[in-house]
């Protein structure tokens, strides 16, 4: 049989507060989003039939383990800031939460997937490669990345 590519997909959902410094609206404030994260992966399915992954592309489970490492363990619940917003302010909020991120750019969803990919697709395995991933930050409203326009 033809040994054809595959995508498979793995979702997450976590929890998360942000703000965005200097924005004109609302979201200026400290406030909170229910996140879920689709991350889709392409590759060959293991052929070898000495390998317990015999007809994977990778395991889920494998996958599961690092997008959680990388992003879900790291952001969920935590409060993240854009690192040059007032310092007074970050650190008295750092010092009254234990869950604060402080990243060298602004909090968006646009923004996170593309450092959501970067940790993600350092990780994999060397026979699979990132495609594609979806950032959905409220039901109406989400943020893709795709492998192949980055």
């Amino acid at each position: 049989m033809k040994q054809s590519t595959i995508r498979i997909t793995k979702e997450f959902k976590f929890e998360m507060a942000h703000a965005l410094k200097g924005y004109d609206g609302p979201c200026k404030n400290i406030h909170g989003h229910s996140y879920e994260l689709s991350v889709t992966i392409s590759g060959k399915p293991i052929n070898d039939e000495n390998n317990p992954k015999l007809g994977m592309v990778m395991d889920f489970g494998e996958l599961k383990k690092i997008v959680r490492r990388e992003v879900v363990d790291l952001f969920d619940h935590a409060l993240v800031l854009n690192s040059s917003m007032n310092t007074d302010l970050l650190k008295s909020l750092s010092k009254n939460f234990e869950k604060v991120i402080l990243t060298d750019y602004q909090p968006t969803s646009e923004m996170m997937i593309i450092d959501f990919a970067r940790r993600i697709s350092a990780e994999l395995p060397s026979h699979v490669t990132l495609k594609y991933m979806l950032l959905r930050e409220t039901v109406t409203s989400f943020a893709e990345w795709y492998a192949d326009e980055n």
